[in-house]
């Protein structure tokens, strides 16, 4: 790659016909965005239509098959693997977690259903012990090394009645992670399962516990300072802000979380981790190899995509099922609108990905911006921008994945331009055939 002059990056890849504006957009933001490196990568009909990638600092080893950290995206990656044991009959949403895994029924757990899990709602948020990262590499994870803490947990909502949605933000995929490995018919992981189950046979690069030998290809994750965002959000957009919220917008922001974080179970609970003091842990080599499906896998924006139109197809994609009608029919199945917290309501299916749908006037601001340009995308995204989104109807397959987090971006907006305008090139087309 040739390294950027004068804020000037060389944008690599391809676009199909009719794209064109999506690639520029994709330029403007890198110009102007505070980016360092950027995928972004998109299917319609089963088809690549675009496949971009850019660096700001000239750095030669990041190319379209650099792995990155994409944080919660990674949720939906952890909700294929339940809805491909639901597809084989071996799971059910309804059914109690405990049905599989009898000993998680301890301290008041018993009653808990699947689909309670995957829609947040399931009362375990926050752990009250810090994991070691070793606890999560494959060999100790069948050691039951983090199940028999999970097991020891007792139900906690906060000040939010039973039942209520709150964000399992790292939580969600170790408690999957260790019901999917006692219903596999070999005891597989969430990451072993991706690995044999879809990275290999669909060349996708997703991947939750990193092999040692692929470490070269991961680029390291780079959050923006709380300072130079705070600095950023005094500038009007037209003098060149860097970042998608001015100052009055991010306290407004501030003062819908606080209830939040009041009536929630983060306060006073202890770290995920032992020892993560900053989101740079997430660079860290034994948590990269270790399984944290819900904030740590290692995806390629064009792997993320290629995934994304498998589940736009209805699982089917180059006539290869790789998840069946059934399987991706429950999992889209029942969504149910609710609050996540005080701050915002979302619609997530009982499969624990989340439906985007229209806004009307009445609607909540925060809710129109969660919302619109992403109606009609299952999916969800990771801390500071990345998105793995499908659309079924229009049958897109959506990745972005930057290097660049922008924390304060609470729900990607900037990625989300991207995905709007795919929308509209796509309806465009369609209008013209």
């Amino acid at each position: 790659m040739s390294r950027s002059i004068n804020n000037q990056p060389t944008i690599n890849g391809t676009i199909a016909p009719g794209f064109e504006s999506v690639k520029k957009i994709f330029q403007h933001n890198m110009q102007t965005m505070a980016e360092e490196n950027a995928q972004l990568c998109v299917y319609h009909r089963g088809k690549k239509v675009v496949d971009l990638w850019a660096s700001n600092t000239g750095d030669t080893n990041f190319s379209a098959d650099s792995l990155v950290n994409v944080f919660s995206s990674g949720k939906s990656l952890e909700a294929i693997a339940v809805a491909a044991l639901v597809g084989h009959g071996l799971l059910k949403y309804e059914a109690k977690i405990s049905d599989y895994w009898p000993d998680f029924a301890a301290h008041g757990k018993g009653q808990l259903s699947v689909a309670q899990l995957m829609r947040h709602e399931a009362g375990l948020a926050n752990l009250d012990t810090s994991l070691d990262t070793a606890d999560l590499l494959p060999a100790n994870l069948k050691q039951n090394c983090v199940g028999r803490i999970i097991e020891n947990q007792t139900l906690n909502y906060g000040k939010y009645e039973q039942g209520s949605r709150e964000y399992h933000a790292i939580t969600r995929g170790w408690i999957v992670n260790e019901l999917v490995r006692r219903v596999d018919p070999a005891g597989r992981t969430i990451g072993e399962f991706l690995q044999e189950d879809w990275r290999k046979p669909l060349g996708a690069d997703v991947v939750v516990g990193i092999q040692e030998e692929e470490l070269p290809r991961v680029a390291e994750i780079k959050p923006l300072g709380f300072g130079f965002q705070f600095l950023e959000s005094l500038k009007p957009k037209f003098l060149g802000r860097r970042i998608i919220h001015n100052i009055f917008q991010l306290v407004g922001r501030f003062f819908k979380i606080i209830p939040s974080l009041f009536k929630g179970t983060s306060i006073g609970a202890p770290p995920p981790l032992n020892g993560m003091k900053s989101l740079t842990f997430f660079n860290d080599l034994e948590f990269s190899m270790g399984e944290t499906s819900s904030a740590n896998a290692k995806c390629s924006a064009r792997g993320l995509a290629k995934v994304a139109a498998v589940m736009a197809a209805g699982g089917t994609l180059d006539g290869h099922e790789y998840l069946s009608s059934t399987a991706w029919q429950a999992m889209h199945d029942h969504p149910v609108r609710a609050d996540l917290g005080s701050l915002l309501t979302t619609s997530f299916t009982q499969g624990g990905v989340a439906l985007f749908t229209e806004c009307n006037e009445h609607s909540k601001k925060i809710d129109r911006e969660l919302n619109q340009g992403r109606e009609g995308f299952y999916g969800w995204m990771g801390l500071g921008g990345s998105i793995f989104h499908w659309h079924p109807e229009l049958d897109i397959g959506f990745a972005f994945v930057p290097t660049s987090l922008h924390a304060l971006d609470f729900l990607n907006e900037r990625g989300k331009v991207f995905q709007a305008e795919v929308t509209r090139c796509v309806e465009s087309q369609s209008q013209t055939q």
